[in-house]
């Protein structure tokens, strides 16, 4: 059972803080009543709009002097922040104690999830274990209390994100991102998005339960959504405990929050990223992955991303995207088969076939900072960031149905917020 579960239409500033009091009092009455040392595992920079940097700054602050309080972002392969990203996430808490997950160097082998059990979860489509490869400093430094805060809304691998995604993914090696991330695209993304129990979401389940062993852990989940005039993110809930029930609480409201089920399939729909966010095509694909289940066959999605000024999050993984595009499952598995450095990173392969249309829409990209040959190499047609910014200006749009000079589109304002599909799109998953 949760610990406690708060739920209104936008929790104040001032209830925020003092759910998380009760928190650090719940824990010291349920895990450690003396919290010397404490681990902060928020989300990275990609999660920047989801308070979830607040929350970390409030555990801190109330933790006070007297506790040796630490944080890690759960980076997963994600770049590491700039000191002044850090400030701008976590706020007053000092940059010694803000210490970078390495997914290569820095993780032990605590085990693998058995081919067997991903087979049995995936009905056979991944057939491969997950080998199971986590932060050092969380296994093996004492900790009286880990607090993993985190922000649940529909995603392409866990159906939502969050809870011990923050431990596999977040926290992970880049044999275990990989290896997930393909089971996750073997199973398919119309079939992971917004469902409770993905398959491999099932698997790790199975491994928090029978790897990680007891540690003194606590999930902090946070669900926000837009209000009712469609500018204003509000939190609609925080959900904290340490079991599975949590993670399921949270991940109902957001299914009630967070997706959005339009009438019929879009014929264009135009997605804004916010530059201060999403840098990469890594994390603003998420316009495609959020709004493909609700996009026509032949229909259009522009991609409005300012900030975007590379694929990748690493040079590896940017120079594979590069090299292949994305350009449909079947050119990405016959380049994986016979490429032993896209085999190798695996997350790429998978990130190449959710990122794209597999031929059913189109996608026009505008990237401020990548060249229109590098777009158009990529596999998307190209847009002028500065022209598609004056065309489908963001201040001026509203979320849903815009006119524009006699064209009709549907705007997404921040689709890394929720789904939006049609209700036969939803219900067809497997």
């Amino acid at each position: 059972m949760p610990w406690f579960i708060h739920e209104e239409a936008a929790i104040a500033p001032a209830t925020l803080e003092a759910l998380v009091a009760r928190l650090l009092a719940e824990a010291r009455e349920r895990i450690a009543p003396d919290l010397r040392r404490v681990l902060l595992l928020p989300p990275d920079l990609t999660r920047m709009h989801s308070g979830a940097g607040r929350v970390a700054e409030l555990l801190y602050r109330q933790l006070g002097e007297k506790c040796d309080t630490h944080l890690i972002p759960t980076l997963g392969q994600h770049r590491p922040h700039t000191e002044a990203e850090n400030r701008r996430m976590f706020g007053a808490v000092p940059e010694a104690r803000i210490h970078v997950h390495d997914w290569r160097g820095g993780v032990r082998r605590l085990g693998a999830i058995p081919a067997a059990v991903v087979a049995e979860h995936t009905q056979g489509k991944a057939d491969w274990e997950i080998p199971i490869d986590l932060n050092r400093a969380v296994l093996e430094e004492r900790w009286d209390l880990i607090v993993h805060i985190g922000h649940v809304v529909p995603h392409e691998v866990l159906g939502f994100a969050s809870h011990n995604k923050n431990y596999f993914i977040g926290l992970g090696g880049g044999e275990t991102i990989s290896a997930a991330h393909m089971a996750a695209a073997a199973w398919g993304i119309e079939n992971n998005l917004g469902r409770l129990i993905t398959p491999v979401r099932a698997c790790f389940n199975w491994a928090e339960e029978r790897l990680l062993g007891r540690l003194p852990d606590v999930y902090c989940l946070l669900v926000l959504a837009q209000d009712e005039a469609g500018g204003r993110l509000v939190t609609r809930g925080v959900y904290v405990g340490d079991d599975l029930e949590t993670y399921l609480a949270a991940a109902r409201a957001s299914t009630r929050h967070n997706i959005v089920t339009v009438e019929a399939p879009l014929p264009r729909a135009v997605a804004y990223m916010q530059p201060d966010e999403f840098r990469s095509t890594w994390v603003a694909n998420k316009a495609i992955y959020r709004t493909r289940m609700a996009l026509a066959d032949g229909g259009e999605l522009v991609v409005l991303a300012p900030g975007v000024k590379r694929f990748g999050e690493q040079p590896q993984v940017d120079a594979l995207i590069r090299r292949y595009g994305y350009r449909g499952t079947p050119a990405t598995m016959a380049a994986y088969r016979a490429d032993p450095e896209l085999r190798a990173f695996g997350l790429a392969a998978a990130h190449l076939m959710n990122g794209s249309s597999e031929g059913r829409f189109k996608i026009a990209y505008a990237a401020g900072g990548l060249t229109r040959a590098e777009v158009e190499s990529a596999g998307f047609d190209w847009l002028d960031a500065d022209a598609a910014l004056a065309q489908y200006d963001p201040a001026r749009l509203r979320p849903g149905w815009n006119e524009l000079a006699g064209e009709r589109v549907y705007f997404v304002n921040t689709p890394s917020l929720g789904l939006w599909t049609t209700a036969a799109r939803l219900a067809a998953g497997a």
